[in-house]
C-alpha cells in the first residue's frame, strides 16, 4: 500500500473516514473528496502525523462535470489512481413509494448510482492504460433484498451491484480489481441523513443493537485491496451478529436507563 494513490468519495465522515485512517496508516497517499471541504481539513490534519500526503476534493459526485474537470485537472503527482473506492451514498426517507418525496428520490439516484457511474468511466480508462489498479464500490444488504419503505434506495444499491458484476465482466483480461462490500446496519450519519436531521429518530434505528462501525466495513475494504494481485473478492456482505436480514433484527430490550 505504500504510495499507492487511493480516491476516496464520501471521505467527510462514516465509513470514509474510516477508510482514510486505514489507508493513511499503511502509508497510502489519500484523494479525498467530499461536499464538505472544511471536515475534509479537519480529517486531513487528524492523519497529518501518519500519512505524508493528502490531497483535497472538494467535489459533489452528482455534478458530472465537477467530477470530469476534478479528475483531468489532477496535478501529475495524483493522477495515477490505484485504488478507487466509490464510497459516496445516501439514502433519504422511509416513505411508501406512491407517496414518496420525488426529490429524495433524485438525490439518492443521482449520488449513488449516476455519481459512482461518473467517478468509474473517468478513473477506470487509466488504470487500464496503466495496467493496474482496483474499483471498491460500497454496496449495501438493500441491494439484495428490499425492506419496506426502501423501494428507490434498494433499487439503487441492487444497480451498484449489477454495475459492479457488469465491471468486473467488462475488465475481464485486464489486471483490474473489481470489488463490491455491502454492510448491514452500520452506526454513522447514515440514519439521521435518511430522516433529514431527525436525530431522535435516527437513534431509535441502532436501539438494542450492537451494530458495525465504520471502523469494521473500513477493514473489510483494506483486506479486499491487500490480496495477492491474482486475487479478487468479488463481494463481500457484512452484518452485525445482531442481524439476520434485511428485515430481522434482534433488539435486546434495555434494562433501566
Amino acid at each position: 500500500m505504500q504510495n499507492q494513490i487511493v480516491l476516496l468519495t464520501g471521505a467527510s465522515s462514516g465509513i470514509g473516514a474510516a477508510c482514510a485512517k486505514v489507508f493513511a496508516g499503511a502509508g497510502a497517499k489519500l484523494i479525498l473528496a467530499a461536499r464538505r471541504l472544511e471536515r475534509l481539513q479537519e480529517l486531513a490534519e487528524t492523519l497529518h502525523p501518519t500519512s505524508r500526503e493528502i490531497h483535497l476534493l472538494q467535489m459533489d459526485v452528482r455534478d458530472r462535470t465537477a467530477v470530469e474537470s476534478a479528475i483531468s485537472t489532477l496535478p501529475p503527482a495524483w493522477s495515477n489512481i490505484d485504488i478507487l473506492i466509490n464510497n459516496a451514498g445516501l439514502s433519504r426517507g422511509l416513505d411508501k413509494l406512491y407517496e414518496g418525496d420525488i426529490q429524495d428520490w433524485e438525490e439518492m439516484i443521482d449520488t449513488n448510482i449516476k455519481g459512482l457511474l461518473y467517478l468509474t468511466r473517468y478513473v477506470v480508462p487509466g488504470m487500464v492504460s496503466r495496467g493496474r489498479g482496483h474499483v471498491v464500490n460500497l454496496g449495501s444488504i438493500a441491494g439484495h433484498q428490499t425492506y419496506p419503505g426502501g423501494n428507490v434506495y434498494c433499487g439503487t444499491k441492487a444497480a451498484v451491484k449489477s454495475i459492479s458484476e457488469g465491471l468486473k465482466q467488462d475488465l475481464l483480461g485486464t489486471p483490474i480489481r473489481v470489488t463490491s462490500v455491502d454492510p448491514g446496519m452500520v452506526e454513522t450519519e447514515f440514519s439521521e441523513v435518511r430522516f433529514h436531521g431527525d436525530s431522535e429518530r435516527a437513534k431509535k434505528v441502532y436501539q438494542g443493537v450492537t451494530p458495525l462501525t465504520p471502523d469494521d466495513v473500513a477493514d473489510v475494504i483494506f483486506f479486499c485491496v491487500t490480496r495477492p494481485p491474482h486475487v479478487n473478492i468479488n463481494e463481500v456482505v457484512l452484518m452485525p451478529v445482531d442481524q439476520a436480514s434485511a428485515t430481522l433484527v434482534n433488539r435486546r430490550t434495555q434494562v433501566g436507563g
